[in-house]
């Protein structure tokens, strides 16, 4: 895991909280018991119940692990007002040659979601965004190939 800190709104770190909480008490509960089924069924080795339900408790522990790092590392946004483009700002954009305006929310990784207008700071948008200011120009490499843009507000 990346000792890099887990930018978080506070409703996306208590709904991880509640997560968290949620497979340790309730899914890691049901998954033994679905283990103890399993093994009653027999034959181990051939057994399609029991690796499915291995399978399912691996995954579980998986995502524990990763909820309790996250939630260790986590740094919760504030909704604030800036010169410049940083982690919680949010940003009207204007692409090159164009003339429509798309407003994101910079958030984390863990909230990025575009149908939201949320883009994550890992993205190349995102870490292109960083430290402009309104009125400035950036290009984004992307996947797709570079990407022109101009900050029209910060908020």
């Amino acid at each position: 895991m990346s000792d890099a800190p887990e930018y978080l709104t506070q409703e996306k770190y208590n709904e991880l909280t509640r997560e968290l909480e949620h497979l340790k008490t309730v899914r890691r509960k049901e998954v033994a018991e679905n283990l103890e089924y399993a093994k009653s069924l027999g034959d181990l080795s051939e057994n399609a119940e029991y690796q499915e339900a291995r399978e399912t408790q691996a995954n579980i522990e998986d995502r524990i692990k990763k909820l309790e790092a996250m939630l260790q590392s986590a740094v919760i946004m504030k909704m604030h007002h800036t010169e410049a483009v940083d982690i919680g700002s949010t940003v009207t954009l204007q692409k090159e040659g164009g003339k429509s305006l798309v407003t994101y929310r910079i958030v984390g990784s863990e909230e990025a979601d575009l149908d939201q207008g949320k883009l994550s700071i890992n993205s190349p948008l995102g870490h292109a965004l960083l430290r402009k200011r309104k009125g400035e120009s950036l290009i984004a490499k992307t996947p797709s190939g570079e990407m022109s843009y101009k900050v029209m507000d910060i908020e």
